[in-house]
């Protein structure tokens, strides 16, 4: 038999822990639409979010390498991806909402700028008069304004739950709500679960990509504990393994060891807390879904290394400051000639002002795309 929405609802209420975010129990969305006979709310916010345009740009979106350096480092998207597979990992064995996470997580990233880390400061620094940017808070802009998609409403009208999961830093707001329900101060299972999948994604993969650009060492990362606990692992398993396949086997094991570590402390925080309801878990004496403090110190010498010897090394920093330079140049070359942004953007001059429709703009290029508008206004002589 086909199974109906109201049967996956079912079943959900019927194997979810009592804390789980259950899609018959939504809040809703800002703009009341029917419910699809097959597809539960949240299974259905994932769709709206994959088949967007601002979560297809991602795949020409920096993660750490400039776009176009080599074919199998990771994209925006490509993270995206992973840290989607670690959330519905997570999901599952805390037996909670897979859909919510896994939604929370496709759309985390969705309102970054080109050039990464990098382009965000930039963009930060260009709006400091006027509001700032936030590569979270742009995602929310996003979902709620800026894709047009349906004919009935501005964004995807995104369940309440998942808009919610994307403010995790409001959410750290004494007294932060949303539509009049509080976000915090800790959020829900399934938004902490997205929030610490991003985490071991990039604490695990970019590892990798630094090992091929030759920027990193083996020798170099067999001095970190995180590392050495890893490889040990992976050589108990495959005695012998060498070369680029026990490479792939220890990154695969840094995201084994990192949510073996979050499931034991999730294990014994329920065993202590014993949460019941959504809210005991929102207002819990600590985050359920974290590293343990052991884990923690374990990460702060392989996290400085790879923001020393990858994220801040001169060849990164020099190809992301030359692209950074010319997105600075793209976004002034907007304000002095608005009528070169999109026709979309043009549109929402009046009601965002100047300002901000640029850097909506800007955020929402992807790397290829600013380069060639940098290109065709002359702006790369």
């Amino acid at each position: 038999m086909i199974e109906s929405r109201t049967q996956r609802e079912e079943m959900e209420e019927e194997t979810l822990a009592p804390f789980a975010a259950r899609s018959s129990q939504s809040r809703g969305r800002a703009f009341r639409e029917g419910k699809s006979s097959r597809r539960v709310d949240f299974q259905r916010d994932c769709d709206r979010i994959v088949n967007s345009r601002c979560f297809r740009r991602l795949e020409y979106k920096t993660q750490v390498f400039i776009i176009g350096t080599e074919d199998h480092y990771r994209t925006r998207l490509t993270h995206t991806m992973e840290m989607t597979q670690v959330a519905r990992t997570l999901a599952r064995a805390l037996r909670v909402n897979e859909d919510l996470s896994a939604a929370i997580s496709l759309a985390h990233d969705i309102g970054h700028s080109p050039f990464g880390h990098a382009g965000e400061d930039e963009l930060d620094v260009l709006m400091k008069e006027h509001g700032g940017f936030d590569h979270n808070l742009q995602s929310l802009r996003w979902v709620e304004l800026l894709e047009e998609t349906y004919p009935e409403f501005d964004g995807l009208n995104l369940t309440w739950e998942v808009r919610a999961g994307l403010r995790k830093h409001v959410s750290r707001t004494p007294g932060a709500e949303l539509e009049g329900h509080p976000v915090g101060p800790w959020q829900m299972v399934e938004g902490q679960i997205a929030d610490i999948a991003d985490d071991i994604a990039y604490q695990a993969h970019d590892a990798e990509d630094g090992l091929d650009t030759g920027l990193i060492t083996l020798e170099q990362l067999r001095t970190l504990e995180l590392w050495r606990r890893a490889e040990e692992r992976v050589q108990n398993l495959y005695p012998g393994c060498e070369g680029s396949r026990a490479v792939s086997a220890i990154i695969r094991m840094l995201f084994t060891l990192q949510v073996e570590d979050v499931l034991s402390v999730a294990d014994q925080r329920l065993q202590e807390w014993t949460p019941t309801t959504i809210e005991d878990v929102m207002n819990g004496p600590d985050r359920l879904v974290t590293f343990s403090d052991e884990f923690r110190e374990i990460l702060k010498p392989y996290r400085s290394f790879l923001f020393d010897e990858m994220y801040h090394h001169p060849q990164v920093k020099t190809a992301s400051d030359t692209s950074v330079a010319l997105m600075k140049d793209l976004f002034e070359h907007y304000l002095a000639n608005p009528g070169d942004l999109g026709t979309k953007a043009q549109v929402r001059l009046e009601t965002e002002g100047l300002h901000r429709t640029v850097c909506d703009y800007v955020a929402g290029c992807t790397d290829r795309f600013a380069l060639e508008e940098c290109q065709r206004y002359g702006l790369t002589d």
